[in-house]
């Protein structure tokens, strides 16, 4: 008989842009994960308590987060989610570090308000969208991520 290595399965809710509001159809959305990340732009310090009931939440400032409480933030973190590792950061200023060599499997950002999935170099790029309030004819989104091992498979949801 030979032995099998167990692979644990995660399942991570993104979400971005808030600006102050946090829509009751995100935190649906987000609902069953077992981690929260938010890529900045938050604008309200009482949202991250919020995604703290359903989830840990892991959050980074994003460029309009200027108030005290944001500022304790960081501007990216590396989060270890199974075996693979994700890099966060807002995405107003240039990435810190080459993502794949830095054996990272998704970078996690925000800041343009556009929802966005793509693969490159091997790394899966995941922009969650803007979740708050509604912006030119962009629409309103959250992302889930599934993490099985060092594979990760992201997609939107609409609100």
């Amino acid at each position: 008989m030979t032995a099998r290595a167990e692979v644990q399965s995660h399942t991570v809710g993104l979400i971005a842009d808030t600006h102050g509001l946090l829509r009751p159809e995100a935190l649906e959305a987000l609902r069953g994960v077992s981690l929260i990340v938010h890529a900045g732009d938050i604008g309200d310090r009482g949202i991250l308590e919020v995604l703290g009931r359903l989830a840990p939440v892991c959050a980074v400032r994003g460029n309009t987060d200027r108030e005290a409480w944001a500022l304790r933030l960081p501007r990216y973190e590396l989060v270890n989610v199974g075996a693979l590792t994700l890099y966060v950061h807002h995405g107003h200023e240039p990435l810190d570090l080459e993502p794949r060599a830095a054996g990272c499997g998704v970078v996690v950002s925000g800041h343009t308000h556009v929802p966005k999935i793509e693969t490159r170099d091997g790394v899966l790029y995941v922009n969650p969208g803007s979740a708050g309030p509604k912006r030119f004819d962009l629409p309103v989104t959250v992302a889930r991520l599934w993490v099985r091992g060092q594979e990760a498979e992201a997609k939107l949801l609409p609100l």
